[in-house]
């Protein structure tokens, strides 16, 4: 072997260098945790983090300019291609501007371990303590993330989900201010998760106990060769379905979202409800399509059924809410009942090809608004923290017409107005379910998202033609990173509504050669 020869090892740890990466910088950010004195902390988990990101960007965009492997890594537990790539590099983003809103003392507690109230809590604010540890947390939630949709094997994919969702519940009860609905929320997405969780590994055992394998293409290959156990391999389907269908938050699994959203720091919501959204899609793709491909004549009308429950709930509960951050939280259960519209649209390979193009589009357009509006909710304040109620937003537009604006256009770009990225999501999944055969889920999915639209503009209306209270909220003077994000996620929601055809692009080429088998 000469000097020049890449050996196998190397190869793959190239292809897994951006996981590798990350829980790399998570574990360097424990160690600081643990031992740099507590002023120096912030000073260095905040690059740390940062560098960590784009690094595994950085080594993902390389993977995919050297070109596909044809087989699954690690033991042939990962499975490193193109839609898996794009994912990563739509995670990785997300989790960089989500980095940037953290970054913001302001949200999260000074000290963790405190009882709300409680003269230790008082003294942690009056010293000055910031809750650095949301930092490794957070490149742990991501490393679980990029491994979630990557996972080539069940068990796997359960590692992936515990490491994706363990950081996210300690996340979620780090809220300064409202502590108690803070901890609330993260008992509550604890429970349920640990619940859903349950189900995910029951039905691995059980598809196991039908196929031998929790390998994903010896599950496809068990579908053609083992008879007389169906009614073991559709429990295990649907325990599986259940686990998966939980982390999106479709219907009728969605219960834990506007809890969940409403009561963690929005920093965190943002990074949930955009990076999470993408991860649990890529898993469920790889599920449905590559280990049971071949049995969507059961799971397929199961999944319509699911669709057309999640978008009607999305849109209808979405407009009885007061809070600004529930709303959004149903805003995004509808906007998963659209993307499973895709992801029922299987067929021919072209035709799967055009539906995954359009998924993973989707997932982008929308992660990035999803992460602007709630940067725009953190700077909306009152005596009490956040201003929530929807009636404190009254005359927002007279108060800040440029903020105002910018939140205007999110919710436009939500509801799918042409010239936004929404437009063009939602035109890619919904044609890519008519050419699976799915004209009537694309027909509920446009009347939902005329309801949804009702919801958005009302929001439009209460900011631009109603007249601000005396005691109305202020807008708090934003962060360079708040600033960062906020401009960002409003160029990319012009940019993929205007000019969509390179994201697009690439989208396409992710999705052409489908998923490893």
């Amino acid at each position: 072997m000469n000097g020049t020869t890449i050996t196998a090892p190397t190869i793959e740890y190239a292809l897994l260098a951006p996981m590798l990466i990350v829980f790399g910088a998570a574990l360097v950010g424990v160690l600081v945790e643990a031992f740099a004195p507590r002023y120096l902390r912030k000073s260095i988990q905040m690059p740390l983090t940062l560098l960590a990101l784009i690094g595994a960007f950085v080594t993902t965009v390389l993977t995919a300019l050297n070109g596909l492997p044809e087989r699954a890594a690690a033991m042939g537990a990962v499975a490193v291609d193109g839609p898996s790539l794009f994912i990563w590099g739509i995670i990785l983003i997300l989790a960089f501007v989500s980095a940037l809103l953290i970054n913001d003392d302001d949200q999260f507690v000074a000290q963790a371990a405190a009882v709300p109230g409680s003269v230790d809590e008082e003294e942690a604010v009056r010293n000055g303590f910031a809750q650095t540890e949301v930092y490794p947390l957070l490149l742990f939630a991501v490393g679980g993330m990029l491994l979630f949709p990557a996972s080539n094997d069940l068990l796997a994919m359960f590692v992936a989900l515990e490491v994706m969702s363990l950081p996210l519940y300690l996340l979620c009860g780090l809220a300064r201010r409202r502590r108690l609905l803070s901890q609330e929320a993260s008992v509550k997405y604890f429970l349920l998760g640990a619940f859903s969780s349950a189900f995910f590994l029951y039905g691995t055992a059980l598809v196991y106990g039908y196929a031998g394998s929790v390998d994903l293409r010896a599950i496809s290959e068990a579908l053609g060769s083992v008879s007389g156990q169906q009614t073991l391999l559709l429990v295990g389907v649907a325990l599986l379905g259940v686990g998966l269908l939980f982390k999106i938050g479709a219907a009728p699994f969605q219960a834990w979202k506007p809890d969940v959203y409403q009561g963690a720091p929005t920093a965190v919501t943002a990074l949930m409800a955009s990076t999470v959204l993408v991860a649990a899609f890529g898993a469920l793709l790889r599920v449905f399509w590559v280990a049971l491909g071949n049995l969507d004549w059961d799971w397929r009308p199961v999944m319509w059924g699911v669709a057309i429950l999640t978008m009607i709930v999305g849109a209808i509960l979405a407009i009885t809410q007061t809070d600004i951050k529930r709303m959004l939280a149903y805003s995004s259960i509808a906007h998963a009942g659209f993307l499973l519209t895709g992801v029922i649209a299987t067929g021919s390979a072209a035709q799967n090809s055009q539906s995954l193009s359009a998924v993973l589009f989707y997932m982008a357009a929308y992660g990035f608004t999803t992460v602007g509006a709630f940067a725009v909710v953190t700077m909306v304040r009152d005596a009490g923290g956040e201003a929530g109620h929807l009636s404190r937003w009254a005359g927002l537009g007279k108060r800040s017409p440029v903020l105002a604006g910018i939140f205007a256009f999110f919710l436009l770009a939500f509801a799918g107005i042409p010239l936004t990225s929404g437009f063009f999501g939602k035109y890619a999944v919904f044609t890519a379910a008519v050419g699976g055969g799915a004209l009537p889920l694309v027909i509920v999915g446009v009347v939902s998202s005329a309801i949804a639209a009702f919801f958005y503009v009302r929001v439009i209306v209460l900011m631009f033609f109603n007249e601000p209270a005396a005691d109305g909220p202020s807008i708090a003077a934003p962060s360079v990173g708040t600033s960062a994000v906020v401009a960002l996620a409003a160029a990319a929601t012009v940019v993929l509504g205007v000019f969509p055809q390179p994201v697009l692009t690439l989208a396409d080429q992710a999705a052409s050669a489908l998923f490893i088998r």
